[in-house]
């Protein structure tokens, strides 16, 4: 694999792609169910880009409400080698202003309610999210949000909530003790699922409020959020144009293209067919005959 061809997920705020080339919206199916919407394929500067926008176009669905694994397995299956996520977030830290982005390289999931594998009872796999991002594609995308006029940190630790309610003081409390930087509600389990489906995964965090744990503030309010996103947005479809055109000729390996390898534990032989089926394309690169 030397070319690349790049997913976008784009979370709120960021629902298409302008510097898109030959722009289409095309369907595609998934065994695991619907996607969050069709994929709008093109090219920026000769590559191919496969975008996804996560909510939905008009934003109709919410974060419990992603099929994660279809929108996944739907991009693996438009032949997408790496992918990028651009998420709202908000901070939980003093020096992350609403208007700043993070590159998160760690997660914390506190999600419950969503399903968090391709893999389960009949095709056994436990693959490593010890460092769940990809170190390559998360440098570049920082660099490309610097080039777009973004003030951005390398590096942070982003904690996944269930939502779609906001934090209670407490939490938002309870989560900077523990280190964490940023706060979101969709990169869990997507991020994990990227790694099944051996796709090098980045993530950019964009600031849109302080979450709550300002006692001497109001609560996060969502017309506040919306104007920060809003503002947000333009220099994200920036990041994407920068970050595309930045790419090297040619795409050279990745660890992350073979993690399966050493992840699945139960033999092609003894695989459940149903499931086999489902995870295809996941499985493609492993099937033997």
């Amino acid at each position: 694999m030397t070319h690349w061809k790049i997913g976008i997920i784009g979370g709120s705020g960021l629902y298409e792609i302008d510097a898109l080339e030959n722009p289409q919206w095309i369907e595609v199916s998934s065994p695991w169910g619907q996607p969050s919407d069709a994929l709008l394929t093109g090219t920026i500067a000769g590559v191919e880009c496969v975008f996804l926008p996560r909510h939905g176009r008009g934003h109709k669905l919410g974060p419990s409400q992603l099929n994660y694994r279809a929108n996944i397995d739907a991009l693996k299956r438009a032949g997408v080698t790496d992918l990028l996520s651009i998420s709202a977030v908000g901070s939980l830290q003093e020096q992350y202003p609403p208007g700043h982005f993070v590159a998160a390289d760690q997660f914390i999931d506190r999600t419950f309610a969503r399903e968090k594998s391709f893999f389960g009872e009949g095709i056994v796999a436990h693959v490593s999210v010890a460092d769940p991002v990809c170190p390559r594609l998360s440098a570049m995308a920082v660099a490309a949000a610097r080039t777009a006029g973004a003030e951005v940190t390398e590096g942070g630790c982003y904690i996944a909530m269930e939502g779609p309610q906001f934090s209670t003081r407490a939490e938002s409390l309870l989560y900077r003790s523990w280190g964490a930087d940023i706060i979101g509600m969709t990169a869990m389990p997507e991020a994990k699922l990227a790694r099944e489906a051996e796709l090098p995964y980045a993530i950019i965090g964009m600031v849109t409020d302080y979450d709550c744990w300002r006692e001497e503030e109001e609560g996060v309010d969502v017309s506040d959020v919306l104007a920060v996103m809003h503002a947000n947005s333009a220099k994200a479809k920036l990041l994407v144009e920068h970050f595309v055109q930045a790419l090297p000729k040619e795409r050279s390996p990745s660890p992350i293209d073979t993690v399966l390898d050493t992840a699945i534990i139960t033999p092609q032989s003894e695989w459940n067919q149903e499931l086999q089926f489902r995870a295809a394309a996941v499985l493609k690169r492993r099937m033997k005959g």
